[in-house]
């Protein structure tokens, strides 16, 4: 059975981890579905943040990593004229951008395609969060120009939108009108196992809370530290991350000098993704009260590793208080959030045990993880064939597609 080609754009891969939720995304959907699908990934040749490229990678030429082939393209000229080359002998059934706004692996190739420079196969485009509200705010001005530069120059047109929830399809809409979406969840990773040891919580010790994600203003940490400096409980917030910001990082260490003496907050540098279930694990909760996510690996992770989460309602993650694993709630009500950390703090350890117990079991729900597999699959399926999902075919339908001609 002939693979569907799928030439993917994305500024940062693997081995790379820096980049956070649309790396991980993409290297789940490659690690669950890169067996069905030809995934042809160009990249940068180095890390988020990095001078230099990676040690061990071949660069400007398709090179393996896991299931997909991918090209790590050498910064200026020379890297866009090696892909260039290498496009020229390659069948590409679909196109799949994985950020609005990125200048290189975004708006480049929508220009090479407006200008009949790449191939004409459909585009699927992920938004990843970006059109949120609370993302839209930050660097505002910036954005609005690419985005009024982008539709003049009909950079979208036909293009099929990607939306991981009901919640990320309203704010395309409300940027872009009556265009076409796909609505599929992002892939979630491969579930880790609850720990055999999970810290008993003791009532005489002071909570620790974590944060981990890269440290940039939409992941709203200085919200949180904000938040902290009214709570009256001992509390530790380990903070673990990339310094995507360092304007902002100097604005969350000024709060951070703030805090009264019963709350402490520790920069903990950054993790590998191997470590992160067993860091997390060692935490009484997760305190992440970001401006937008459009699915939130992260957060998946930490209700993976067993940990109440408290978030803010601009995730997909809602109605945690029913199913007792912790809480969504608004940005314009810090009090809320300082409301549930020293309600938290009054629990029992029966209680906080119960907590992780379903917190994990909704972070590894396998029945959900099939169906967001399975509607990423046939989203693809879809979108070679310009149509978006759901369309009304069923799994064994897009099975067949990819026996029929697509170029």
């Amino acid at each position: 059975m002939t693979k569907l080609t799928i030439l993917t754009y994305i500024s940062n891969y693997l081995p790379g981890y820096k980049a956070g939720g649309a790396l991980r995304s993409l290297a789940n959907m490659v690690d669950q579905l890169g067996d069905e699908f030809d995934f042809r990934i160009v990249t940068s040749d180095r890390d988020l943040g990095d001078a230099g490229p990676y040690d061990d990678v071949e660069v400007d030429r398709w090179t393996r990593c896991g299931k997909a082939s991918v090209f790590y393209q050498t910064p200026g000229v020379a890297g866009w004229r090696a892909l260039h080359s290498s496009l020229q002998r390659l069948h590409i059934d679909l196109v799949y951008l994985n950020s609005l706004f990125c200048s290189t692996h975004t708006l480049r190739p929508l220009i090479q395609r407006r200008f009949g420079r790449l191939a004409p196969a459909p585009v699927l485009l992920a938004t990843r969060g970006e059109l949120s509200p609370g993302a839209l705010q930050l660097k505002a001005f910036k954005k609005r120009t690419f985005l009024t530069v982008a539709k003049a120059l009909r950079l979208y047109d036909n293009v099929i939108f990607q939306a991981s929830s009901q919640h990320e399809e309203n704010d395309i809409r409300r940027e872009f009108g009556d265009v076409k979406i796909s609505v599929a969840s992002d892939v979630p990773g491969r579930g880790e196992p609850l720990l055999d040891v999970i810290p008993q919580d003791d009532a005489d010790t002071a909570l620790r809370a974590v944060f981990l994600s890269r440290i940039a203003p939409k992941k709203n940490l200085l919200g949180a530290l904000k938040m902290l400096k009214d709570v009256r409980v001992p509390l530790i917030y380990d903070i673990y991350g990339v310094i995507e910001d360092e304007a902002f990082w100097v604005e969350c260490q000024a709060v951070i000098q703030t805090l009264p003496p019963h709350v402490q907050a520790c920069f903990q540098g950054s993790l590998r993704p191997e470590e992160v279930n067993g860091v997390l694990a060692q935490y009484d909760f997760f305190f992440f009260p970001t401006h937008g996510e459009n699915y939130g690996h992260v957060i998946r992770e930490a209700l993976a590793a067993g940990l109440p989460i408290l978030i803010s309602d601009q995730t997909p993650w809602r109605d945690l208080v029913a199913q007792n694993v912790g809480a969504d709630l608004p940005l314009d009500v810090p009090e809320e959030f300082v409301a549930w950390i020293e309600a938290f703090a009054q629990l029992d350890a029966v209680q906080r045990q119960a907590m992780r117990a379903a917190a994990h079991v909704r972070g590894n729900d396998s029945q959900k993880a099939a169906s967001d597999i399975d509607a990423n699959r046939n989203m693809l399926y879809a979108a070679a064939r310009n149509e978006t999902f759901p369309s009304g075919l069923t799994t064994s339908q897009t099975a067949s597609l990819s026996n029929f001609p697509l170029g």
